[in-house]
């Protein structure tokens, strides 16, 4: 009768104190989970599971009210006592990346945010396309177009170009030309070319914000060697940026030439340089 009353005290004990016990041995806290040797040779035997639990035997031999409380003491062991089950661990964090990598370094010290170096004292510094104003005023510059370097070069020249080069190298003679006040050179090349029926190819490069000419006349670059292209002279002087960012002047003189030495050939191999 004594035992039917207090069997529930008497086993609950036992049982938590058998399942610390396995948690213990099967857990990691067992010696063969520390790196001690249990069999000759200094191998761990393999834990094999028993056939049946203490908790299982001792559940399935008491009644549905010490049942209850057994499974709700095991769940509040298992959860660190805060009614939770420990879920796994959360990865670490990875640190933000330093730096701004994979971006094309900025200009070279020394230059502007398109990569221009200083502008020579008493020359014109470079006008963006985007902030010029053009206004209705006119006013007129003069407007060369040659390529008499390649005579001086036919065997560098792509064959098939021979046709193309003038006798004199001259493809658009000097002449008084209008534009207005805010244009570039670009602009006055692009319209003049237009206006005469030559053809002439271009490309805009945002990283120096500015129309890269490719070809006058279907004569491009490398077409006579590979150092070979467009540069355009401003009163004598290479500007050493591009031309869409060169703010004309009344009275100015724009020379367009054909250089088959990087300006070498030319007088502007400082001005290539840039």
């Amino acid at each position: 009768m004594w035992w039917k009353k207090n069997r529930g005290r008497v086993v609950l004990p036992l049982v938590i104190a058998a399942v610390l016990a396995a948690a213990f041995w099967y857990g990691g806290s067992a010696p063969s989970m520390q790196g001690w040797p249990e069999q000759p040779g200094g191998a761990a035997a393999p834990a094999e599971p028993p056939e049946e639990s203490a908790v299982s035997a001792a559940l399935s031999g008491g009644e549905a009210e010490e049942r209850d409380a057994l499974e709700g003491l095991i769940a509040e062991s298992a959860s660190g006592g805060n009614g939770e089950t420990a879920g796994p661990e959360a990865p670490p964090e990875e640190p933000e990346a330093a730096g701004n990598q994979g971006e094309e370094p900025g200009p070279a010290e020394g230059t502007d945010r398109y990569g221009t170096g200083p502008v020579p004292e008493g020359k014109p510094d470079p006008v963006e396309p985007q902030e010029a104003g053009i206004s209705d005023t006119a006013f007129t510059c003069t407007l060369s177009v040659r390529c008499d370097t390649i005579l001086d070069h036919l065997d560098w020249l792509d064959p098939e170009k021979l046709d193309l080069v003038p006798e004199d190298g001259v493809i658009f003679p000097a002449a008084e030309v209008t534009f207005y006040e805010g244009e570039s050179v670009f602009n006055v090349l692009q319209r003049e070319m237009k206006k005469a029926g030559i053809h002439m190819e271009f490309e805009n490069t945002p990283l120096y914000n500015s129309a890269y000419i490719e070809g006058i006349h279907n004569l491009y670059e490398f077409d006579c060697g590979e150092q070979s292209g467009w540069m355009y002279r401003v009163n004598g002087w290479f500007p050493n940026y591009g031309c869409s960012r060169y703010q004309l002047q009344a009275g100015d003189v724009v020379e367009w030439v054909y250089t088959c030495d990087r300006g070498a050939d030319v007088g502007g191999s400082n001005a290539a340089g840039q």
